[in-house]
Protein backbone atom coordinates (compact mmCIF):
# COMPACT_ATOMS: atom_id res chain seq x y z
CA UNK A 1 0.00 0.00 0.00
CA UNK A 2 1.12 3.49 -1.17
CA UNK A 3 2.48 5.89 1.82
CA UNK A 4 0.99 9.01 2.68
CA UNK A 5 4.02 10.93 1.65
CA UNK A 6 3.83 8.84 -2.23
CA UNK A 7 -0.14 9.94 -2.44
CA UNK A 8 0.67 13.23 -1.80
CA UNK A 9 3.63 13.47 -4.40
CA UNK A 10 1.35 11.80 -6.73
CA UNK A 11 -1.60 14.32 -6.09
CA UNK A 12 0.96 17.31 -6.42
CA UNK A 13 1.99 15.53 -9.73
CA UNK A 14 -1.47 15.40 -10.87
CA UNK A 15 -2.30 19.29 -9.87
CA UNK A 16 0.91 20.35 -11.72
CA UNK A 17 -0.17 18.18 -15.41
CA UNK A 18 -3.58 19.74 -14.96
CA UNK A 19 -1.94 23.05 -14.73
CA UNK A 20 -0.11 22.64 -18.10
CA UNK A 21 -3.22 21.06 -19.71
CA UNK A 22 -5.38 23.48 -18.57
CA UNK A 23 -2.45 26.36 -20.03
CA UNK A 24 -2.26 24.37 -23.81
CA UNK A 25 -6.13 24.45 -24.00
CA UNK A 26 -5.94 28.05 -23.69
CA UNK A 27 -3.27 28.59 -25.84
CA UNK A 28 -5.06 26.51 -28.33
CA UNK A 29 -8.29 28.17 -27.06
CA UNK A 30 -6.69 31.70 -28.80
CA UNK A 31 -4.89 30.25 -31.70
CA UNK A 32 -8.50 28.82 -32.55
CA UNK A 33 -10.50 32.11 -33.31
CA UNK A 34 -7.71 33.29 -35.78
CA UNK A 35 -7.40 29.69 -37.50
CA UNK A 36 -10.85 29.59 -37.92
CA UNK A 37 -11.57 32.93 -39.33
CA UNK A 38 -8.95 32.54 -42.08
CA UNK A 39 -10.44 29.04 -43.04
CA UNK A 40 -13.87 30.51 -42.81
CA UNK A 41 -12.66 33.53 -45.11
CA UNK A 42 -10.68 31.71 -47.82
CA UNK A 43 -13.24 29.58 -48.62
CA UNK A 44 -15.29 31.62 -50.71
CA UNK A 45 -12.48 32.31 -53.03
CA UNK A 46 -11.11 28.96 -53.48
CA UNK A 47 -14.44 27.33 -54.20
CA UNK A 48 -15.15 30.01 -56.65
CA UNK A 49 -11.65 29.67 -58.26
CA UNK A 50 -12.17 25.91 -58.70
CA UNK A 51 -15.77 26.01 -60.26
CA UNK A 52 -14.83 28.26 -62.88
CA UNK A 53 -11.58 26.60 -63.87
CA UNK A 54 -13.84 23.22 -63.56
CA UNK A 55 -16.29 24.89 -66.46
CA UNK A 56 -12.88 25.25 -68.21
CA UNK A 57 -11.86 21.99 -68.30
CA UNK A 58 -15.36 21.19 -69.62
CA UNK A 59 -14.99 23.82 -72.41
CA UNK A 60 -11.13 22.30 -73.83
CA UNK A 61 -11.27 18.74 -72.72
CA UNK A 62 -9.61 16.73 -75.83
CA UNK A 63 -7.93 19.92 -77.01
CA UNK A 64 -4.25 18.93 -77.35
CA UNK A 65 -3.06 22.62 -76.78
CA UNK A 66 -5.55 22.48 -73.52
CA UNK A 67 -3.10 23.39 -70.48
CA UNK A 68 -1.71 20.06 -68.51
CA UNK A 69 -2.34 21.75 -64.65
CA UNK A 70 -6.25 22.18 -66.38
CA UNK A 71 -6.87 18.72 -67.99
CA UNK A 72 -4.08 16.76 -66.70
CA UNK A 73 -2.57 14.15 -69.37
CA UNK A 74 -5.03 12.02 -70.38
CA UNK A 75 -4.53 9.55 -68.62
CA UNK A 76 -4.86 8.47 -65.04
CA UNK A 77 -2.31 5.55 -64.24
CA UNK A 78 -0.17 7.27 -61.50
CA UNK A 79 -1.93 9.22 -58.71
CA UNK A 80 -0.11 11.36 -56.88
CA UNK A 81 -1.52 12.40 -52.91
CA UNK A 82 -0.33 15.59 -51.46
CA UNK A 83 -1.42 14.70 -47.66
CA UNK A 84 -1.83 17.69 -44.98
CA UNK A 85 -1.51 16.65 -41.45
CA UNK A 86 -0.12 19.12 -38.13
CA UNK A 87 3.38 19.50 -37.42
CA UNK A 88 2.81 18.60 -33.75
CA UNK A 89 0.40 16.05 -31.82
CA UNK A 90 -1.19 16.20 -28.55
CA UNK A 91 -4.36 16.96 -30.54
CA UNK A 92 -6.26 13.95 -30.14
CA UNK A 93 -6.98 11.49 -33.35
CA UNK A 94 -6.34 15.01 -35.59
CA UNK A 95 -3.73 13.48 -37.13
CA UNK A 96 -4.59 9.86 -36.90
CA UNK A 97 -7.71 10.27 -38.67
CA UNK A 98 -6.31 11.66 -41.91
CA UNK A 99 -3.52 9.35 -42.55
CA UNK A 100 -5.89 6.72 -41.92
CA UNK A 101 -7.92 8.16 -44.58
CA UNK A 102 -4.94 8.50 -46.88
CA UNK A 103 -3.93 5.18 -46.59
CA UNK A 104 -7.58 4.06 -47.23
CA UNK A 105 -7.59 6.25 -49.98
CA UNK A 106 -3.86 4.62 -51.41
CA UNK A 107 -5.54 1.29 -50.98
CA UNK A 108 -8.61 2.06 -52.68
CA UNK A 109 -6.19 3.53 -55.87
CA UNK A 110 -4.01 0.27 -55.94
CA UNK A 111 -7.03 -2.62 -55.59
CA UNK A 112 -8.02 -0.55 -59.05
CA UNK A 113 -4.72 -0.95 -60.64
CA UNK A 114 -3.15 2.58 -60.15
CA UNK A 115 0.34 3.05 -59.06
CA UNK A 116 0.37 6.06 -56.06
CA UNK A 117 2.98 8.42 -54.94
CA UNK A 118 2.73 10.59 -51.98
CA UNK A 119 3.98 13.49 -50.80
CA UNK A 120 3.42 15.17 -47.08
CA UNK A 121 3.31 18.07 -45.67
CA UNK A 122 3.62 17.79 -41.94
CA UNK A 123 5.54 15.60 -39.94
CA UNK A 124 3.21 13.76 -38.31
CA UNK A 125 1.75 12.80 -41.64
CA UNK A 126 5.24 11.19 -42.63
CA UNK A 127 5.48 9.31 -39.62
CA UNK A 128 2.09 7.94 -39.80
CA UNK A 129 1.94 6.62 -43.28
CA UNK A 130 5.85 5.83 -43.71
CA UNK A 131 4.99 2.81 -41.26
CA UNK A 132 3.24 1.24 -44.33
CA UNK A 133 3.91 3.00 -47.79
CA UNK A 134 7.42 4.25 -47.28
CA UNK A 135 8.29 3.22 -50.62
CA UNK A 136 5.25 5.19 -52.61
CA UNK A 137 7.10 8.68 -50.69
CA UNK A 138 8.67 11.28 -53.11
CA UNK A 139 8.45 13.88 -51.41
CA UNK A 140 8.55 15.80 -47.98
CA UNK A 141 7.28 18.89 -46.89
CA UNK A 142 7.48 20.24 -43.34
CA UNK A 143 6.93 23.78 -41.75
CA UNK A 144 8.53 23.00 -38.08
CA UNK A 145 9.61 25.88 -36.38
CA UNK A 146 7.88 28.39 -38.68
CA UNK A 147 5.00 30.65 -36.07
CA UNK A 148 2.72 31.32 -38.98
CA UNK A 149 2.25 29.72 -42.18
CA UNK A 150 1.95 31.95 -45.18
CA UNK A 151 0.61 31.90 -48.74
CA UNK A 152 4.68 31.49 -50.29
CA UNK A 153 4.46 28.44 -48.21
CA UNK A 154 1.65 26.98 -50.29
CA UNK A 155 3.16 28.20 -53.36
CA UNK A 156 6.43 26.36 -52.74
CA UNK A 157 4.35 23.64 -52.52
CA UNK A 158 2.11 23.84 -55.40
CA UNK A 159 6.11 24.39 -57.29
CA UNK A 160 6.68 21.18 -56.51
CA UNK A 161 3.52 19.95 -57.50
CA UNK A 162 3.70 21.90 -61.26
CA UNK A 163 7.00 20.59 -61.17
CA UNK A 164 6.97 16.97 -60.95
CA UNK A 165 3.41 17.36 -63.53
CA UNK A 166 6.19 18.71 -66.06
CA UNK A 167 8.20 15.92 -65.61
CA UNK A 168 5.81 13.29 -66.33
CA UNK A 169 5.63 11.83 -62.77
CA UNK A 170 2.00 11.53 -62.15
CA UNK A 171 -1.22 12.11 -64.11
CA UNK A 172 -3.76 12.74 -61.11
CA UNK A 173 -3.27 14.95 -57.99
CA UNK A 174 -5.16 14.67 -55.10
CA UNK A 175 -5.26 16.68 -51.79
CA UNK A 176 -6.26 15.19 -48.73
CA UNK A 177 -6.67 17.10 -45.60
CA UNK A 178 -9.21 17.85 -42.70
CA UNK A 179 -11.30 20.13 -43.11
CA UNK A 180 -12.77 21.88 -40.60
CA UNK A 181 -16.43 21.61 -39.77
CA UNK A 182 -16.31 22.92 -36.37
CA UNK A 183 -14.62 22.90 -33.44
CA UNK A 184 -15.16 19.28 -32.41
CA UNK A 185 -15.21 18.06 -35.89
CA UNK A 186 -12.84 17.59 -38.67
CA UNK A 187 -13.98 15.82 -41.59
CA UNK A 188 -11.44 14.30 -43.72
CA UNK A 189 -11.45 15.48 -47.35
CA UNK A 190 -9.97 14.16 -50.88
CA UNK A 191 -10.19 17.31 -53.19
CA UNK A 192 -8.76 16.94 -57.02
CA UNK A 193 -6.35 19.09 -58.19
CA UNK A 194 -5.14 18.10 -61.15
CA UNK A 195 -7.31 17.79 -63.61
CA UNK A 196 -9.55 20.35 -62.59
CA UNK A 197 -12.68 18.52 -61.20
CA UNK A 198 -15.45 18.92 -63.98
CA UNK A 199 -18.87 19.55 -63.37
CA UNK A 200 -21.26 16.97 -61.52
CA UNK A 201 -24.59 17.75 -62.70
CA UNK A 202 -26.34 18.58 -65.42
CA UNK A 203 -27.01 22.02 -64.00
CA UNK A 204 -23.73 22.59 -63.24
CA UNK A 205 -22.43 21.86 -66.86
CA UNK A 206 -25.27 23.87 -67.84
CA UNK A 207 -24.13 27.35 -66.38
CA UNK A 208 -20.70 25.93 -67.37
CA UNK A 209 -21.47 25.46 -70.79
CA UNK A 210 -23.32 29.06 -71.01
CA UNK A 211 -20.63 30.82 -69.05
CA UNK A 212 -18.33 33.18 -71.77
CA UNK A 213 -14.78 33.72 -70.60
CA UNK A 214 -13.31 36.87 -72.56
CA UNK A 215 -9.17 36.96 -72.16
CA UNK A 216 -7.38 39.86 -71.78
CA UNK A 217 -4.64 40.59 -73.30
CA UNK A 218 -4.06 37.04 -74.40
CA UNK A 219 -5.58 33.66 -73.14
CA UNK A 220 -2.54 31.78 -73.16
CA UNK A 221 -0.96 34.38 -70.61
CA UNK A 222 -3.80 34.75 -68.57
CA UNK A 223 -3.79 30.58 -67.94
CA UNK A 224 -0.55 30.81 -67.25
CA UNK A 225 -0.57 33.05 -64.67
CA UNK A 226 -3.76 31.85 -63.46
CA UNK A 227 -3.24 28.00 -63.08
CA UNK A 228 -0.41 27.96 -61.38
CA UNK A 229 -2.38 30.59 -58.66
CA UNK A 230 -5.32 28.57 -58.24
CA UNK A 231 -2.78 25.65 -57.34
CA UNK A 232 -1.57 27.45 -54.64
CA UNK A 233 -4.67 28.94 -53.16
CA UNK A 234 -5.93 25.14 -52.82
CA UNK A 235 -3.11 24.24 -50.92
CA UNK A 236 -3.05 27.31 -49.12
CA UNK A 237 -6.76 26.33 -48.27
CA UNK A 238 -6.41 23.55 -47.29
CA UNK A 239 -3.20 24.16 -45.00
CA UNK A 240 -5.07 27.09 -43.33
CA UNK A 241 -8.76 24.11 -42.98
CA UNK A 242 -5.86 22.16 -41.23
CA UNK A 243 -4.68 24.57 -38.99
CA UNK A 244 -7.86 25.11 -37.77
CA UNK A 245 -8.91 21.95 -37.19
CA UNK A 246 -5.86 21.21 -35.33
CA UNK A 247 -6.30 24.04 -32.88
CA UNK A 248 -9.60 23.04 -32.20
CA UNK A 249 -8.76 19.10 -31.94
CA UNK A 250 -5.74 20.26 -29.22
CA UNK A 251 -8.54 22.33 -27.31
CA UNK A 252 -10.83 19.35 -26.76
CA UNK A 253 -7.69 16.82 -26.15
CA UNK A 254 -6.33 18.92 -23.47
CA UNK A 255 -10.31 19.87 -21.91
CA UNK A 256 -10.73 15.97 -21.32
CA UNK A 257 -6.44 15.87 -20.10
CA UNK A 258 -7.89 18.25 -17.77
CA UNK A 259 -10.87 16.74 -16.79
Amino acid sequence: MASLKALRLRINSVKSTRKITQAMKMVAAAKLRRAQSQAEAARPYAERMARMLGALGAAVVGSPDAPRLLVGTGSEKTYLLVVVTAERGLCGAFNTNVARFARSRVRELEAAGKTVKLMTVGRKGAAFLKRELASRFTAEVSFAGQKRIGFEDAAGVATMVTTMLADGDFDVCELIYNRFKNVISQVPTAQRLIPAPLPETAEEAASGAQALYEYEPAEEEILAALLPQNLSIQVYRALLESGAGEQGSRMNAMDNATR
